[in-house]
């Protein structure tokens, strides 16, 4: 496979900077192509802003949806972006990679997601009628392709279960999983997420670089999490509402979404 992995963590020397080079390290070993983008490194710029289409008329208010169309199809976007949606393009896997800061991904990261998702290419494609509501959520150009997040988070497993203070980590990750990944296309493997790291220690270090391992020699046959296409006949057209019935005994919020006669093995 050709895997692509987007990482957004300021300290070279990190942990997740560790966890970073176990994945590609494996990812190699195992025969895959492997791509890395460095945010930090990088100098990622992050906000949206007239900079990112300099053929927008001056004296035209900024819509950036409009804007960041005509720039797409134009070929007028910044060549920052267009290297990483040429990656995207590339790849058959991509891989986020991020410390969770404040319940989601720090802002270099979303701001790469603001940014690379442009107008026609991850979003805002595809029949839009009484029938279909565009190809989105299972459908889309990323279509065909995995993605995965590997995870950081300071708090205890504990912290993120059902009943965790926190909240399900699932439910905290379903707006990245579902709505940034599954939302363009791709098959969403379940997440590797590393709990306290920051009081590792180097054992528990090596069992997280363990299981890490283990997840990427099975990134091509990992079942994806079972969301529901849009498309799929789940929901009605064009509310997008659940079709009565399909929801389970136990269902509710975000795990709606999510067929559980498909349910993934991690």
């Amino acid at each position: 496979m050709k895997v692509v992995l987007v990482f957004a963590h300021p300290e070279p020397k990190s942990l997740s900077a560790s966890l970073r080079d176990v994945a590609v390290q494996e990812l190699i070993g195992q025969g895959h192509e492997v791509r890395v983008s460095d945010l930090y490194a990088q100098e990622w710029k992050s906000e949206v802003d007239r900079a990112d289409f300099p053929n927008w008329p001056v004296e035209k208010r900024l819509v950036a949806g409009a804007a960041s169309n005509d720039a797409f199809h134009g070929d007028a976007l910044t060549s920052d972006v267009k290297r990483e949606i040429d990656n995207l393009v590339w790849a058959d896997m991509l891989i986020l990679q991020f410390p969770l800061w404040w319940y989601g991904m720090p802002a270099i990261l979303k701001g790469w997601v603001d940014r690379v998702y442009a107008n026609g290419f991850a979003y805002g494609v595809g029949e839009h009628s009484d029938k279909r509501w565009g190809d989105r959520f299972g459908e889309g150009n990323l279509a065909g392709k995995r993605a995965m997040l590997i995870v950081t988070a300071g708090g205890w497993e504990e912290h993120y279960s059902d009943r965790g203070v926190n909240g399900p980590i699932d439910d905290l990750l379903f707006p990245i999983n579902h709505g940034v990944l599954f939302y363009p296309g791709y098959e969403v493997l379940p997440p590797f997420v590393a709990y306290r790291v920051d009081r590792f220690s180097e054992a528990d270090f090596e069992a997280a670089a363990t299981q890490l391992r283990d997840r990427m020699r099975a990134i091509e046959t990992t079942a994806p999490i079972a969301y529901r296409k849009q498309n799929g006949g789940d929901y009605f057209i064009p509310s997008m509402k659940l079709k009565p019935g399909l929801e389970g005994a136990s269902a509710s919020g975000f795990s709606l979404h999510v067929s559980k006669s498909k349910a993934a093995p991690f």
